[in-house]
């Protein structure tokens, strides 16, 4: 099946078969690491297939976990508009995992060639300040509760596709970390959904038995 690519989604066929004609098959496998964070932005990277975590150093020393994408997603493409830009995040494969890759000079080449590439661009910065403003308006003012719930309901999107059953093979850690939390908060929040029978608690995994259910207490604020 092919993977349909957001960051491509405003381009018309012609330049989406343009795009990824001048892209590079990449392959990485489990806990292997696409970027560090720091490393020169020199590509971005489309996902066709795997998960990858996104996670960052604290001021405390701590890795901090902040996202999880999979196939059709993106990232590094605002880092290629700059040529000294720096990677923001360091990006690991959680399973093995296959990308595409565009370099500056291949990007530079498309924008000159299709207009439309700007237009994907706009869409992107757009989208990407959307999704940082949701982020902090969550941390602001969602109970803590409510963001694990929300970002439990993600993962369980990302890792069960249209399945009933989710198996997340994250740990509660990184969960927390995804949450802005601790992991004690974490571990209670998930205790009182395996009491409510919406998941069950495994070690290295937690497995969303009812989705529907979870799925209506993440839309509770």
């Amino acid at each position: 099946m092919t993977t349909e690519f957001t960051l491509l989604s405003s381009l018309d066929a012609s330049e989406r078969r343009q795009v990824l004609a001048s892209c590079t098959p990449r392959r990485f496998k489990r806990r292997e690491v696409l970027c560090h964070e720091g490393d020169p932005g020199d590509c971005l990277h489309l996902v066709k297939s795997g998960l990858l975590l996104i996670r960052v150093a604290t001021p405390l020393g701590y890795t901090a976990t902040l996202n999880m994408i999979g196939p059709g997603d993106s990232f590094g493409e605002l880092a290629l508009l700059s040529p000294d830009a720096r990677r923001t995040a360091t990006v690991e494969a959680a399973e093995n995992a296959e990308t595409l890759t565009l370099s500056r000079s291949q990007l530079e080449v498309l924008r000159a060639a299709n207009p439309g590439i700007d237009r994907m661009l706009t869409a992107s910065l757009v989208a990407q300040i959307r999704r940082l403003s949701a982020t902090v308006l969550e941390a602001l003012y969602l109970p803590v509760e409510t963001r694990v719930i929300r970002r439990l309901a993600n993962l369980a999107r990302i890792y069960g596709g249209p399945a009933p059953i989710a198996e997340i093979r994250l740990t509660q850690d990184d969960l927390a970390s995804m949450a802005g939390t601790t992991r004690v908060t974490a571990n209670r929040v998930l205790r009182d959904l395996e009491d409510r029978g919406i998941v069950a608690l495994r070690r290295g995994r937690i497995i969303v038995t009812d989705r529907a259910k979870l799925a209506a207490a993440a839309a509770t604020p």
